[in-house]
């Protein structure tokens, strides 16, 4: 963590402006590039400190988030990491000994303080939170490290895959706090495995690709990194492919039934599709399979 003050953003050298096509954006920490029609690539982009967050990265990474979510030219999104690991978590360096100052600092009465703390861990929680609230389908891509705010991360995605060298520890107890950006509120939803979520939290041990795959953590395995990113643009082109009003309507709802009952999100469903259907996309379906061709859908 890096500081309980209001911070005002402090984001350098990032453009906002609409994506198209053929733009690639660049910010300091963060780059965004089309790898394939309708597919971008969300790259951490701090390799030498292990793409770590820091607070502007947080704020920059979601700037980038909810700009590809109202862009109608990007359908699905990759998250990857430059350098030497996807994520090795938080700096610590630029952020604990912010935060401990703020608790130390006596001028400021306990409850003020706590108010402080919790706004500050709010927004860093709406800045991965961003990563189910964009329609789009989004896919995580890990090599190598994939430490703390890297897992709170990557369990915000909706579907993540790892090269043979990743490993992953939720580390937070190490250092003297519970995981507060978002793990330990999704893990369990994601894995549905109590007892390993309970080890691997209160342990902070390491854990490899394999026995992340074996616990569903991530759904497949590639031999390296570069066979890493070649599947994650594989898999995300096929995605996008597909009718825009088809994926993200799966992804609202696949995300509104894991919150609630199965029939809440029947009706849900229901009242979703009672317009989506009646879009051209449908139709273009239709025809498409009766004549063997394939299907082309206007942007969303």
């Amino acid at each position: 963590m890096l500081s309980t003050r209001r911070l005002l953003p402090s984001i350098t050298n990032f453009t906002h402006r609409s994506l198209s096509t053929t733009s690639i954006l660049k910010s300091t920490d963060i780059s965004v590039k089309e790898e394939r029609p309708y597919v971008y690539n969300v790259k951490l982009n701090r390799p030498a400190k292990l793409n770590t967050f820091t607070m502007d990265m947080w704020r920059e990474f979601k700037k980038a988030i909810d700009g590809l979510a109202e862009d109608p030219k990007c359908r699905s999104i990759i998250i990857s990491g430059e350098g030497k690991a996807f994520c090795a978590g938080i700096d610590l360096a630029a952020g604990l000994s912010n935060i401990i100052q703020v608790i130390q600092d006596d001028s400021v009465e306990i409850g003020r303080k706590g108010r402080a703390v919790r706004r500050f861990i709010g927004e860093i929680q709406d800045c991965f939170t961003a990563l189910e609230k964009c329609p789009k389908p989004i896919i995580a891509a890990v090599h190598s490290h994939c430490l703390g705010a890297g897992i709170d991360l990557i369990t915000a995605c909706d579907i993540r895959i790892a090269s043979q060298d990743a490993n992953f520890s939720i580390r937070e107890v190490d250092i003297g706090l519970a995981a507060d950006i978002g793990t330990l509120n999704r893990i369990q939803k994601v894995v549905g495995n109590d007892s390993w979520t309970r080890e691997i939290a209160l342990t902070a041990r390491d854990f490899g690709a394999d026995e992340a795959h074996r616990y569903g953590l991530i759904s497949r395995i590639c031999d390296d990194r570069q066979s890493l990113l070649e599947n994650s643009i594989e898999l995300a082109a096929r995605i996008a492919e597909k009718s825009p009003i088809a994926v993200q309507g799966t992804k609202e709802t696949l995300n509104y039934a894991r919150d609630h009952s199965t029939e809440d999100s029947l009706n849900f469903i229901k009242t979703w599709n009672m317009s989506q259907l009646l879009s051209t996309d449908l139709m273009n379906s239709a025809l498409a399979a009766m004549n063997k061709q394939k299907a082309t859908y206007e942007d969303v």
